[in-house]
C-alpha cells in the first residue's frame, strides 16, 4: 500500500502504532482539505514523524502529550543546534497538529499553544529593480512554443504577484481577457480575482493562439501552461525555466517565482499603492504578512537618504 506523506514510514523510521498513525493520517487529511502545498505536507510529515518517534520511545500517545513533554522535546531539538527557522517550522507543525486533534475532539486543549518559538532573524525579501525585471522578461524570445509559454508565465507571474503553486494551478478558463483579470486559486482553496496588465495579456494571447495547441496532447487537458509532453507543469518546472532565463539575462543573486512576487508587491508600494490593496492582490490572510513590504520600502528610503543627504 502506498504510504502517505505524513503517516507513511521510511526505512528505519518509527514503528507502527495505532494512536500516532491514525492521528497523523487525520492531520494529513485536514491539510489536504485546506489546500496545503505538497512542500508543506512533506516538511510537516518529517517534523511530526520525528515527534511521534520520540513520543513512542517515551511511551506517550498523542493525547498524553502535555506542555511539559513538549518543552522536553523542544529542548532535545535545541541540542542538535538547528537553524532558528527550522525549529520554528517544526513547532508550527506541532501546533497545527494538536490544533487539528482539538478540533476533532480528541484532546481537550492544545498543549503547544504556549510553547515559545525561537526568534527568527528578520530577512527582507529580495526585490528586483524594474529595469532588472524588464531585462529578464525581454530576454525571453517569442518564436518557439516553449519560449512563448515561458514569456507568458513570467509576464503573468510578475504582473499579478503569483506564487509558483498558483501559476501551475491555472486553467485556460482562469483568464478573462474581456475583464483583464485572472482567477487565482490561492492557499487554503481561497479564490481571488487579480487584474492583469497589457504586457501579460499580450503574451498570454500569443501563447494561446500560437503555442498551446502545439504542446497539447489532445487529451482534454485544461491546464493553462503545458509541458512539451502536454501535461500540466509542476512548480519545479517553473523554477527550472526561470533559472534558465535568469542566466540568459545575466542577473546576479538568483531569481525565483517568489522574487518576482516580492518585486510585484514592492513596485506597487513604491508606486503609491495602498497596503490593503496589496494584501488583497497577494492573497494574504493577514495584513501583518503584507507589512513586511513597509520594511522593504523603509530600507530603500534609508539607503537613498544615506547616499544623498549631505549630513547623513
Amino acid at each position: 500500500m502506498k504510504k502517505t506523506a505524513i503517516a507513511g514510514e521510511a526505512s528505519g523510521d518509527v514503528p507502527p502504532d495505532l494512536g500516532w498513525t491514525e492521528a497523523l493520517r487525520l492531520f494529513e487529511a485536514d491539510l489536504r482539505r485546506r489546500g496545503s502545498a505538497e512542500k508543506t505536507l512533506r516538511a510537516y510529515g518529517v517534523d511530526l514523524r520525528q515527534l511521534a518517534s520520540w513520543a513512542r520511545m517515551s511511551g506517550l500517545r498523542p493525547e498524553q502529550i502535555d506542555q511539559r513533554a513538549l518543552r522536553r522535546y523542544a529542548a532535545r531539538l535545541g541540542d542538535t543546534r538547528p537553524a532558528p527557522t527550522t525549529v520554528a517550522r517544526k513547532l508550527a507543525a506541532i501546533r497545527a497538529f494538536f490544533r487539528v486533534l482539538r478540533e476533532h475532539g480528541l484532546i481537550a486543549q492544545n498543549p503547544a499553544d504556549l510553547l515559545p518559538a525561537p526568534k527568527k532573524p528578520q530577512r527582507l525579501p529580495r526585490a528586483l529593480k524594474p529595469s532588472e525585471v524588464a531585462a529578464l522578461l525581454d530576454r525571453i524570445p517569442q518564436s518557439a512554443p516553449l519560449e512563448m509559454r515561458d514569456r507568458a508565465i513570467f509576464e503573468l507571474a510578475y504582473a499579478c504577484g503569483l506564487r509558483a503553486e498558483e501559476i501551475v494551478r491555472l486553467d485556460v478558463g482562469s483568464i478573462d481577457f474581456d475583464a483583464e483579470q485572472v482567477r487565482v486559486e490561492g492557499k487554503g482553496g481561497k479564490t481571488r480575482m487579480v487584474p492583469v496588465g497589457e504586457a501579460a495579456l499580450r503574451a498570454l494571447g500569443r501563447y494561446l493562439e500560437r503555442a498551446r495547441h502545439a504542446l497539447a496532447a489532445g487529451d482534454g487537458e485544461t491546464a493553462l501552461f503545458l509541458s512539451k509532453s502536454g501535461r500540466r507543469l509542476s512548480t519545479g518546472d517553473v523554477r527550472r525555466r526561470l533559472r534558465t532565463w535568469e542566466r540568459q539575462a545575466a542577473i546576479q543573486g538568483g531569481i525565483s517565482p517568489h522574487v518576482l512576487r516580492h518585486s510585484f508587491a514592492t513596485h506597487l508600494l513604491e508606486g503609491g499603492a495602498d497596503l490593503r490593496a496589496i494584501q488583497e492582490l497577494l492573497g494574504h490572510a493577514s495584513l501583518s504578512t503584507t507589512q513586511i513590504y513597509t520594511r522593504v520600502d523603509s530600507a530603500r528610503l534609508k539607503t537613498a537618504y544615506s547616499r544623498s543627504h549631505p549630513r547623513a
